[in-house]
């Protein structure tokens, strides 16, 4: 049976390696949007203020979903408003 020694130096390469690849995946995952968005992040996102937020909403030009006290916009309705315009 083969031995291998293990050394500080291979252990701190693996720590290294190790914590590249986990921020690898977390900056994957933060790049992926998001299906469903929060009024707030409607607003951010295209730049409008509340009213015409509820404009949109109450003119039919963007579907939402309420949720408790919580409205949510879909990403990809947003999407085919923006390329209908």
């Amino acid at each position: 049976m083969a031995v291998n020694i293990i050394t500080k130096e291979d252990l701190q390469e693996f720590k290294e390696e190790l914590l590249e690849e986990i921020k690898k995946l977390f900056s994957f995952k933060s790049t992926e949007q998001k299906l469903w968005l929060r009024s707030a992040e409607v607003k951010e996102l295209l730049k409008i203020s509340s009213g015409t937020l509820q404009n949109l909403r109450v003119n039919g030009t963007l579907r939402y979903s309420r949720v408790g006290g919580t409205l949510y916009y879909n990403y990809q309705d947003i999407e085919k408003m923006l390329n209908q315009k």
